[in-house]
Order: C-alpha cells, then structure tokens, then sequence
C-alpha cells in the first residue's frame, strides 16, 4: 500500500512540475527587434557622460571593409525607470548597473526568446567603463552571434531550391527566393556559381566555386594569393558594364584578414572594397575560403555589393548569414 501511495505522490510530483513549467516558458514571448539593434539599459546622465561614450564605442563601432563609416549596431538608449513591458523584449540588451559589485554577466531568455541580455555593472563608473573595453570583442560577438542566427532563421521563410548546387558542389547552402542564380559553370574542372539578387539601388551576390587544396598555402604571402585569386575569378567570370571591363580588388583599400571556423572547418576570412576594372563601380566584399581537407579542395564563398549611394551595412550582414549557413558533404 505504501508503495502504492510514493508512486502516487511521485507522479503528482512530476506532473506538477512539468506544469509549472509549461506555464513559465508560455509566458516567456517571442522576442523583438529589428536586425542589428541593442537596447541599452542606463540612465540618462550616464549615458551623456564617460560611460556613455564608452559604450557607443563599443556597440556603434564603424564596421570595417564598407566604404562610409556604418555603425557595428544601432543604439537604443533606455532609462531603466521606464525598462518594462513591450520595451523588455527586444531580442539584444545591454543593461547598466552602478553601484554593485564589478562584473559582466551574459544571461539567455530572460524576458523573451530567443534573447541576448549583458549587464555589466560596477561600484564607480570607471569601473564600468574598463569592464566595456577589456571584453569589448566579446560583447560585440554575442550580439553578432544572435543576430545572425536570427537572420538565417528569416532566410529560412522562403528558401531558394539549392539542389543543383549541392549536387555540382557538394554543399548544402540557404538563401531566399529573392536570389536568383545569374551564372553556372558546372564542369568536370570548374564549377562556379554566381547568384544575384536586385535591391533598390543595385544588387547583392554571392559567388560560390572550389579550388585545389595546393592553391592556396598558408605562408607570410597568404594574402597577395587570395587576391590574386580573387582576381582572376573576377576577370573570367564577373564582367562588368561595358566591354573589356571585370571585377578586380582595389589596391587602395587595406583588406582585413583573419581566420576563423566555419562548418568546423579552419577558414580564411577577408574584408575589401571592389572595383571594376574600366568602370566606374565599387563597393565593399567579404571572401571566406573554407579548408576541406576531406574532398582536398577549398570551397570558396563570396559575397558582394553595388548599392551607390546608400548604407551598406545590412546588406552585407545577410551576405554573411547565407554564406555562414554553408555545410559541406563529407
């Protein structure tokens, strides 16, 4: 009989449980918020002051390789006496604290989902202020990560069909039905892929193509070969306007370099301006090319924009979130 009674109680126990539960995340909402937008949480004097300023160069930072200064995230400034309600669900905030014990403190979904929020606080401002700078690339790279994640989930609304290229490629790659595919090559010794998509003011593209493992070596010359590269792709593939004329990188422009992972797979990441050769054309780019060892090749993705005269900075995000939703078939 007693057993009978625990399993009773135990089961109570757990269905009550699994309720409460299920209760706690229906009210956790959807979250907000436009793409690359940060709510930050501090109050009014603080934010006209050292600390202020501290955090516009962490958060508003000209993102590097675009041709005008564009801010790394718009700025949404909060006083915490009106931070409730609607306001909270912005999907990326970062809340100010004066007068507790320093630190910086990352914490998921806590007033919507998915959600980014980052307090920093500190017993003085200027504690608070070198908490910012001393994890300014880590902060900068959790929003960017939730960004992103986010914008490839809105690309997954209205997926292009990609079989093609993961039949000639051997990739699995996600992108609207916006994209159309501008320029196939799809031969045993060269396979290519350009794919375009019409804004406003110009067009957005992404190039996709492979090369031998032994093209590309990683030595102090690694960033003359990507642009040697780059180059030739662009004179054999990418014309521009008028006859004679292609793609080429401008010399003019510092491109950055680093590395990175991507599809758990080591990647040369670079950031540039573009040009065209015998026209009058340019604008920023991003070239990731992805070591994989597994098929002896590099698999290399471009993204691009011409949109003269007007922001670039989203643009070239989405670019980036197709190119980052890349996986290769092992």
């Amino acid at each position: 009989m007693k057993k009978i009674v625990y399993l009773l109680v135990a089961a109570l126990l757990i269905t009550s449980c699994k309720k409460g539960k299920e209760k706690e995340e229906k009210f956790l909402l959807d979250s907000e918020g436009r793409i690359n937008s940060i709510s930050v949480v501090v109050d009014n004097e603080l934010w006209k002051g050292r600390l202020g300023e501290a955090i516009r160069n962490v958060l508003a930072a000209p993102v590097y390789g675009l041709p005008q200064d564009e801010p790394t995230f718009n700025i949404n400034q909060i006083p915490p006496q009106v931070f409730s309600g609607f306001i909270t669900k912005n999907r990326t905030i970062l809340k100010v604290e004066l007068g507790k014990p320093n630190g910086l403190v990352y914490k998921d979904n806590v007033y919507a989902k998915p959600q980014k929020v980052i307090v920093v606080s500190g017993e003085k401002r200027d504690d608070i202020v070198t908490l910012l700078k001393e994890n300014s690339q880590k902060i900068i790279e959790t929003f960017k990560g939730i960004e992103l994640r986010e914008k490839q989930r809105l690309i997954k609304k209205s997926l292009y069909d990609a079989s093609l290229i993961k039949k000639n490629l051997g990739l699995d790659i996600k992108f609207q039905t916006a994209y159309r595919i501008g320029k196939t090559i799809a031969t045993e010794d060269d396979k290519f892929y350009w794919i375009k998509k019409d804004i406003p003011t110009g067009y957005t593209n992404v190039l996709l193509y492979e090369l031998p493992l032994k093209a590309i070596n990683r030595d102090s010359n690694l960033m003359a070969q990507i642009i040697k590269i780059r180059d030739s792709i662009g004179k054999k593939y990418i014309e521009g306007p008028v006859e004679g004329s292609y793609m080429i990188t401008e010399n003019a422009y510092t491109p950055f370099h680093g590395e990175m992972i991507l599809d758990n797979k080591p990647t040369l990441e670079t950031k540039g301006m573009w040009e065209v050769h015998n026209a009058v054309m340019a604008g920023p780019y991003i070239n990731y090319a992805i070591e994989d060892k597994i098929n002896n090749r590099w698999v290399v993705a471009e993204g691009f924009t011409y949109a003269p005269s007007v922001d670039k900075r989203d643009y070239m995000f989405e670019l980036e979130a197709i190119i980052k939703s890349i996986k290769i078939d092992e």
